[in-house]
């Protein structure tokens, strides 16, 4: 296939200079786009293989962060670059009101994941915020009901939307915020109100439904793994006794996999299947396209009709070149066992975490679940005051020692390290010796 502009071989000048790039994004990115920079100086990449990337000027890093767990089966993969370029050469796009397979093939692929039993649908877009968004507006339309509960410390996105279900403040733009959206304390098993247990946060939920809302629910949002807000699991028995309450208040249980799901966790491939629930609505996205604009609502059928009388589409949603790479990370999921390496690797660099532990006091609490795993500092492991001064160190130390990772949670005191599911037991040392080095230095 020859087209008419082959003979232009114009080559796009790319300024690989570390002080120009900086300065170029300072002159023309928005100041809503410039303000997440994490390092004091910023950290400029110029090629990844697998889980290691390579900065401009030639240095080396163990991926730890996984470009905020995104990239799930590692930088440059074979398959997703073929299938990639495959699908760019034919067609780059297709808006929804054509049809093409390969969205299609990976909308049907993505439901063969979720539990047996439940007829499901697929509704395709570009991020995990704008899935949230349709989230809200779907448990809406379905149960006519208006109130929705999320959780304290819960990330759920950055849209006006998105951020209104989000429990943390720096998340939160001092503007007024949807209405109808109440929150309840977080089962943090280390730092949550009540501590250790249960029941009394389900009880502290059923306060929240009878006191702050009409008593009827639209729904309620649960991370099975709180991902920002620290790497927070939600302990057994949490998700089916809220699911029992938010059911009798006529809401729908919605399950924010954006970034525990796709093997991460280890146990199984979504981590609300470790949970004895099936939800409602399932938000999945950043994993599912290893790097690819891509999100999908995962619903059941009688609840997506509710929608079905009135227009409503992204324009990149169902992108055949992003689903190419959704269905090549399927693929490589299942073909070489990822998941079984998240829960193996998981736990080994899981102990190195708790090896430190036992040597720092500043290190309160390890935990984690497969490729998702956080430390977390403290002033004092008694009284568990957060450390964020000594995280913002260690944090500048990580780097300076090869290990890209995330300064994260309501307090930025705790590292989040997801590395990518690719990441092999013979980088485990690489990452000890990393993290030893940045602790011994501080």
């Amino acid at each position: 296939m020859t087209s008419q502009f082959d003979h232009d071989q114009h080559e796009f000048e790319i300024d690989w200079d570390s002080d120009a790039i900086v300065a170029r994004r300072n002159t023309y990115y928005a100041a809503s786009q410039r303000a997440f920079v994490p390092y004091q100086q910023p950290l400029i990449f110029s090629k990844g293989q697998d889980n290691y990337l390579w900065d401009e000027k030639g240095n080396k890093y163990l991926d730890c962060l996984s470009q905020n767990l995104t990239i799930s089966i590692g930088y440059n993969n074979p398959v997703v670059t073929r299938e990639v370029i495959k699908q760019a050469q034919t067609l780059q796009h297709c808006t929804t009101m054509f049809f093409h397979p390969v969205p299609a093939h990976f909308a049907e692929e993505l439901t063969r994941t979720m539990p047996a039993g439940e007829d499901w649908t697929v509704h395709l877009m570009n991020s995990g915020a704008e899935a949230i968004d349709m989230a809200i507006l779907l448990a809406r339309s379905y149960t006519g009901n208006i109130d929705i509960v999320s959780l304290t410390n819960a990330y759920h996105g950055a849209t006006f939307g998105a951020q209104s279900v989000t429990g943390i403040s720096g998340f939160r733009h001092n503007v007024p915020q949807l209405g109808g959206v109440q929150f309840a304390p977080v089962p943090d098993q280390y730092r949550g109100i009540h501590g250790e247990g249960v029941e009394p946060y389900l009880s502290d939920l059923e306060g929240t439904i009878h006191y702050g809302t009409c008593g009827q629910l639209a729904g309620m949002f649960i991370e099975p793994v709180q991902g920002y807000g620290g790497i927070v699991p939600m302990p057994e028995g949490y998700i089916s006794g809220a699911q029992e309450r938010v059911k009798a208040a006529g809401g729908l249980l919605i399950i924010d996999e954006v970034q525990a799901g796709m093997a991460r966790t280890g146990d199984s491939f979504w981590s609300f299947q470790q949970h004895d629930v099936v939800p409602d609505i399932v938000v999945a996205a950043k994993g599912i396209g290893n790097g690819f604009p891509l999100a999908a609502l995962i619903v059941k059928r009688e609840i997506a009709e509710a929608m079905a009388q009135k227009f409503y589409f992204h324009t990149y949603g169902a992108n055949p070149v992003s689903c190419a790479a959704g269905r090549a990370v399927l693929h490589v999921i299942e073909k070489h066992d990822l998941q079984q390496r998240a829960r193996e690797v998981g736990a080994a660099l899981l102990d190195v975490l708790r090896d430190l532990q036992a040597r720092h006091a500043v290190i309160g609490d390890v935990r984690g679940r497969g490729m998702m795993m956080a430390l977390e500092l403290v002033k004092d492991r008694a009284g568990k005051q957060p450390d964020p001064e000594t995280m913002a160190r260690l944090f500048e130390n990580t780097r300076a020692n090869g290990l890209v990772a995330s300064k994260s949670g309501a307090y930025r005191n705790v590292l989040r390290i997801c590395p990518p599911l690719c990441t092999q037991m013979e980088d485990v040392p690489v990452f000890e010796a990393a993290i030893n080095r940045s602790f011994e230095s501080l």
